[in-house]
């Protein structure tokens, strides 16, 4: 056993199991689902977010301590993205303002198959905080949810990705592993690789949720600098549309296609299916 372990395993023995839950980003995709879970056990949960209150902003670091104040533990989702230029260093002030705080206990959502991510990653596991690392792939909830939403009710997906597999991960499964790891122990020190069961193309993706939904909805592969300029058109700011360049060039290129077994690992259990996922919303009327 390293001397690393040994100090999280103090750390975490030290922190409240029961203590407040401060989630960052608690009203975004993964973060509100964790104040779902955490709530429904009656864990005190403070959602972090600039419209939260106290409000919690990225940008200002003056509204960090006030969030943190009484929490014992901190969920992470961090926008826009770990592997965007400067996020090392956010996460490291976090990581200083939550131990003074008093906030041992941290758990970071990351992106799998991000390097550039990895940095972020890194600066947590040497913060001396009881630490894990969740890192998903791609959200099967951005075709319900995000930006995606509008192009299946328009009837046509169109991205620059080909035959690539990706085994999309359920938001839902990426919270529950990150509430365990906010409430019990035995996940301090751990990297979870979070993913669907199986792989299958956007393509395939696209032709199960018009198969649930009962929609015309199709998959169109189009160029990389078309779908630049088009998210450029739509008004996205330049960041956003340099990091959805990133996970088409870089993410997306084959490396996550095998599924991982991380929400096994942490829950005991297999990670939802993609067809379930997609057989639910559909009966929320969302793709209706």
């Amino acid at each position: 056993m390293t001397e690393q372990t040994n100090n999280v395993g103090n750390i975490e023995a030290a922190v409240d199991e029961t203590g407040p839950v401060l989630v960052l980003g608690g009203t975004g995709k993964t973060g509100r689902r964790v104040v779902e879970r955490l709530t429904g056990r009656g864990v005190p949960v403070r959602v972090g977010s600039r419209s939260g209150e106290p409000r919690f902003d990225w940008k200002d670091r003056s509204t960090w301590a006030p969030v943190l104040e009484g929490m014992a533990a901190v969920y992470v989702a961090y926008s826009p993205d770990l592997a965007v230029p400067g996020s090392d260093g956010d996460i490291r002030a976090l990581c200083t303002a939550a131990l003074a705080a008093g906030a041992g206990r941290i758990v970071l959502l990351s992106g799998r198959g991000e390097e550039e991510a990895e940095a972020a990653e890194q600066v947590l596991k040497d913060s001396g905080a009881a630490w894990t690392v969740l890192r998903a792939d791609w959200f099967a909830q951005n075709f319900s949810e995000d930006w995606l939403l509008e192009a299946v009710l328009a009837g046509e997906v169109a991205l620059p990705v080909g035959d690539v597999p990706e085994p999309f991960v359920d938001a839902w499964d990426v919270a529950d592993v990150a509430v365990a790891a906010l409430t019990e122990d035995g996940h301090a020190g751990r990297t979870y690789e979070l993913s669907g069961p199986r792989a299958l193309t956007f393509a395939e993706a696209v032709g199960e949720i018009a198969a649930a939904s009962g929609r015309p909805v199709t998959f169109r592969e189009v160029p990389l600098e078309r779908f630049a300029e088009d998210l450029g058109r739509a008004g996205v700011p330049g960041e956003v549309v340099g990091l959805m360049t990133y996970l088409f060039t870089t993410v997306l290129d084959g490396r996550n296609q095998r599924p991982a077994d991380g929400v096994r690992q942490a829950l005991g259990r297999a990670p939802r299916d993609f067809a379930g996922y997609a057989r639910e919303t559909a009966a929320t009327g969302v793709w209706s």
